[in-house]
Formats: structure tokens, C-alpha cells, sequence
């Protein structure tokens, strides 16, 4: 689901759902940004007195959300839920449900994962990707992040899943790596990332490195970005845009060629030394085909035609509104977001 394109009323019919059915056992959560009286909060209550399992993540430090956020935790804790509070130093911002269901002889585990918060306003106007899935890997994944969450954060093995403060940093170093030595090896080599602000010095130079040995690499970045492209003999084949437009762009895509098996990922988390390193974040792949096309042409593609809501980083850190040439027609990213999905 690409928000707010996409309706996020289905993640809300999922705890509905999963409230009322006789069969589901547990439901899991992590909530950052929600108020008390939101209607996931609401239905997570109702479950937990309907008698499941109800865990729910509470990130109290959210800023600026603080008060409603403790008012979310007694809510749930007088309607019976476990309220967790996450690890101690470690901002919960992972965005994870788990519906854990009997079904016949076996149990059963569903996922949502997401790049944005679950506020239902919020899905209105910030764009944001949310993944449902039943793959077991990555049920087991979100399953054991909750167990670290909620057993003092003893460190637990992925199998699909990249997080913060863990594995995330090394894996997009070591992703990076591989389009510089594609690229050396006289290979088609690629990058382009989404996020909201890039600021991490290690990941910057690693792009420097991936540009100097020939990697293109094309920059969605919503707000700070510390890197600095078209530097000659440094960025000269970064480019780096910012899309001001009606919704405000939230979502985290990061994607790498991989000798044309190309891999991409959605996730919580921006590139900055915070997320990295000082939070629980979750980063996850996309293997379906048909999603991973239409991420890539949708979430990625669309934003780099965009020639009248674009801004333009250049080599000495201004920024300049993209300039529509005489006779092009124009291109606005969101509103064919808008017309064209369904």
C-alpha cells in the first residue's frame, strides 16, 4: 500500500478483524505517534478485553507527542494489554503489527510492516508505504524483534529483515560496496534512495566512493542532506532532488541495481546517525516482483521526472526549484500518484 495514494483503511481492518476472531491468539504493536482516542488504540483495547494477548511498543519520547502517548498506555493497560516501553537508550520508531492466529492444526503469524507511523490522519497527508505479508521468514523476523523488545533487548538473528541499532548500518554499507565493485568490474551499477534527511558521514562517504568508481546515484531527499553532489573528482555522478509538494513525503525506499536482480527495500528508518544507531528500527525487503516494479516506477522513477515540484541540490549546498524547459509538458510526481492509482 502506497499512502496516502492507497486507503489505509485495510491496516485497520486487519486489527478489526483480528479484535473479533475467535481463532487469533495474540496481537502485537508498536505505536510512536498515536493519540488515546485514535481508533487503532480503541480496537487494540477492545481486543485485549475481547481476551487476547495484546502487546503494545510505546515510544513515551515521540516529541512533541509525549502527553498523548502516556495517555495511550493507561488506556490500554486499564483494558488489560502489556504496555513495554521499549529498550532502555533505544527509541522504539519501528513501525511492526503481528497477529499471531489459530488456524487448524498449526499457528499462524500475519505482519504489517511500514515506513510511517500508525496515525490514520497522518496517512492522509504524508505518503508512506505499508507491507502486509504471511511470509513465515519474515513473520519469524517481526516475531523475534518483538521477543527482544519486550526480553531487555538480547540481540536476536534476522533471517530477512535488516534493524537498527544491529545490522542495518553494515548491511547498506556492504550493499553499497557491491554496486562499487559491480561498477569496477565493468558492470551496470545503480542507486537511488528515498528518505527524509541523510546526514550519516560513513554512509555519505560510501556514496562518495560508489560515485568516484562510477555508480550512478539519484537522491530523494525530503529535507537535510549533508552530502554534496556534482563535486568534481567526488559526487559527479550523485544527483540529489527534494519534491515539496501536497503531501509531505515520509517515505523511506532504498534500492540497488545487483547486476539486474535488483534489490529494494522499504523501512522506518532515514539515513542518520539517530536511527542507526540509537534506535529500533526495521528495514525490509520487497520480493514479490510485481511490488517491487511497481515501487520502483511509482515510489522511485515518477519522483525523479517530477519538473515543476522539484528542488535541486547543487555543488556548493543551495537549492534550486527545477527549471521546466520551453515546450515540456509538466510532471508532477503526486498528483499522477493521484490520478493513475487505484
Amino acid at each position: 500500500m502506497h499512502h496516502p495514494f492507497h486507503s489505509f483503511s485495510p491496516v485497520i481492518k486487519l486489527l478489526k478483524e483480528a479484535a473479533h476472531d475467535p481463532h487469533v491468539l495474540a496481537i502485537k504493536q508498536t505505536l510512536y505517534r498515536s493519540g488515546a482516542d485514535s481508533e487503532i488504540v480503541q480496537i487494540l483495547a477492545e481486543a485485549a478485553r475481547n481476551g487476547k494477548e495484546v502487546t503494545a511498543i510505546i515510544e513515551l519520547r515521540a516529541r512533541f507527542d509525549e502527553e498523548s502517548n502516556i495517555e495511550v498506555a493507561n488506556v490500554l493497560q486499564e483494558a488489560g494489554a502489556v504496555v513495554v516501553y521499549g529498550i532502555v537508550g533505544y527509541k522504539t520508531h519501528a513501525k511492526m503489527i503481528l497477529v499471531v492466529r489459530r488456524e487448524v492444526d498449526k499457528i499462524k503469524r500475519y505482519v504489517h510492516l511500514g515506513t510511517g507511523n500508525y496515525h490514520a490522519n497522518n496517512a492522509k497527508i504524508y505518503t508512506d508505504y505499508g507491507l502486509l505479508t504471511s511470509d513465515a521468514d519474515m513473520c519469524e523476523d517481526v516475531h523475534k524483534i518483538f521477543h527482544e523488545l519486550t526480553d531487555l533487548g538480547k540481540l536476536v538473528e534476522l533471517k530477512k529483515l535488516f534493524h537498527a541499532p544491529f545490522t542495518l548500518h553494515s548491511q547498506l554499507i556492504e550493499l553499497i560496496e557491491t554496486e562499487i565493485n559491480n561498477s569496477k568490474a565493468g558492470k551496470k551499477a545503480q542507486i537511488i534512495i528515498k528518505v527524509n534527511a541523510l546526514t550519516e558521514p560513513q554512509l555519505i562517504d560510501a556514496l562518495y566512493r560508489a560515485s568516484q568508481a562510477g555508480v550512478q546515484i539519484d537522491l530523494i531527499v525530503r529535507s537535510i542532506c549533508c552530502l554534496r553532489p556534482q563535486v568534481k573528482g567526488l559526487s559527479e555522478n550523485i544527483l540529489v532532488r527534494s519534491i515539496v509538494g501536497r503531501f509531505l513525503e515520509h517515505t523511506r525506499v532504498y534500492y540497488f541495481y545487483h547486476q539486474g536482480e535488483s534489490k529494494l527495500y522499504c523501512a522506518s528508518a532515514d539515513w542518520m546517525g539517530r536511527n542507526l544507531f540509537s534506535r529500533i528500527e526495521t528495514c525490509f525487503p520487497i520480493e514479490d516482483k510485481k511490488l517491487r516494479k511497481q515501487i520502483l516506477e511509482d515510489g522511485l522513477m515518477n519522483y525523479l521526472q517530477d519538473n515543476r515540484r522539484a528542488w535541486e541540490l547543487q555543488a556548493d549546498g543551495t537549492w534550486i526549484q527545477y527549471s521546466l524547459s520551453l515546450g515540456k509538458p509538466v510532471y508532477i510526481a503526486q498528483q499522477h500518484l493521484l490520478n493513475h492509482t487505484s
